[in-house]
């Protein structure tokens, strides 16, 4: 869910603000967890057709919606506009059960790739960038995002328009605020939604888009509307819901630009490293100018790489597939959504769009991704032969991933910190 606004760590994932792990795009090093729209779409169910589970909890459910009231009254809003976004709301046992989904499948990079850059995106990508050339030029111009990089974006969240969700966002933040597993997070979106409302941006039944609150063209979350959406149509609102595309689009480059997006500079470049390269310099933390890092011999695969500021060379399936080069472009992407699967996706569809060839490195298609369980079970190995994970809970994040660099060195293996199967089968 992007237009998110900040990272949070929940064990051993670093994710974005308020995104669920069902619709997460988690890279795992050797495995991705995620869901990239337009594929499994959550049903649509009307407000007044919500499933309730027993009287009991509908009865629950009103008991704490009373209290609600109370709170949100005393945070600004009013009766009235209260009356109108609850009219009809009962607690969707399906935002529920997608929110507790723990999916126990996963995609590698090259897969969730293949969909991300697909031939399709990308030619409805050039012809979203053709159809709204002149505003995206203009959004260009005002926040000094390139017009690729939105697009793609707008690509990734709902498939440039096509899919922004018909959930009702009223009844699905009621439903997860309700719910109790995290319900203070879940309450500050809808208390923004009201907000939202409050200001006479949109009508309650018109506030739509994913089950976990996310809306419009770009997938924003309500807080993140307050603090980022714009106006650029220029007619009094701020208007993501609508067919009109214009104020998300330059909402999105607002958002990046805020985050300190700079014009001209790559998100990253793929590059080659030298044989003999000492894969432990493959660290975020670590970082270099390119021309330092040529001197190494990391070198781009499409000529040399100039120097835009600090780099850190990227290996996100080891070190037998491709590798980047990633500036500070890349972390600004990350606010939007923290998975660098998210961010080689945008980064990579915008580079195509703008008319760079694909990547050329070949993936280790040969490799699957690990299941929940074999995640878990690599982490509980790992911890038990002393390199602790601190956490046992399948997500492949940064202390796993030191983890199983720490083992690798001591094995004597490549230490590139890839998760994979046969390094579960070493463990063994």
């Amino acid at each position: 869910m992007a237009g998110s606004v900040q990272a949070e760590t929940q064990g051993d994932s670093v994710r974005p603000e308020g995104r669920p792990q069902v619709e997460e795009i988690r890279l795992a090093t050797a495995s991705l967890t995620y869901s990239l729209r337009p594929t499994a779409r959550p049903k649509t169910i009307s407000v007044k057709e919500s499933p309730v589970q027993n009287d009991a909890s509908h009865q629950d459910f009103q008991t704490w919606l009373g209290g609600f009231r109370t709170r949100a009254i005393t945070q600004g809003i009013s009766p009235g506009v209260l009356n109108a976004a609850f009219d009809g709301v009962r607690p969707d046992a399906d935002i529920i059960r997608r929110d507790r989904n723990q999916s126990e499948f996963s995609k590698t990079i090259w897969e969730y790739l293949d969909s991300a850059v697909s031939d399709t995106r990308l030619r409805n990508g050039k012809s979203a960038l053709s159809q709204h050339r002149a505003t995206l030029v203009a959004i260009e111009e005002q926040y000094g995002v390139e017009k690729e990089v939105v697009v793609a974006v707008w690509g990734l969240e709902s498939a440039y328009g096509s899919y922004r969700g018909s959930t009702d966002i009223i009844s699905a933040l009621a439903t997860l605020a309700h719910d109790g597993r995290r319900s203070a997070f879940f309450e500050e979106q809808l208390i923004a939604a009201l907000k939202i409302l409050q200001s006479g941006a949109t009508s309650p039944r018109n506030m739509t888009g994913s089950w976990a609150g996310a809306m419009g063209h770009t997938q924003f979350m309500p807080t993140s509307y307050l603090d980022y959406a714009v106006d650029f149509t220029g007619d009094g609102k701020r208007d993501i819901w609508s067919d009109d595309p214009t104020d998300a689009l330059a909402s999105t480059a607002a958002y990046l630009a805020h985050f300190g997006w700079t014009k001209g500079q790559p998100w990253g470049v793929e590059v080659t490293v030298p044989e003999g390269f000492d894969f432990r310099l493959a660290d975020r933390k670590i970082k270099k100018s390119a021309s330092e890092w040529a001197g190494l011999g990391v070198t781009g695969v499409n000529g040399a790489v100039s120097d835009h500021g600090p780099a850190a060379v990227l290996l996100p399936a080891g070190g037998q597939g491709a590798a980047f080069l990633i500036f500070d472009n890349f972390a600004v992407i990350e606010r939007y959504n923290t998975a660098d699967a998210y961010v080689i996706g945008v980064g990579h569809l915008s580079d195509r769009i703008a008319g760079a060839p694909a990547i050329k490195a070949n993936w280790p298609r040969s490799d699957r991704a690990l299941t929940l369980s074999e995640r878990k079970e690599m982490q509980q190995r790992l911890t038990a032969k002393g390199f602790d994970t601190q956490g046992i809970d399948g997500r492949i994040g940064p202390l796993t991933i030191d983890a199983v660099r720490a083992y690798q060195v001591a094995s004597g293996l490549t230490a590139d910190g890839y998760a994979s199967m046969n390094l579960l089968n070493g463990l063994r």
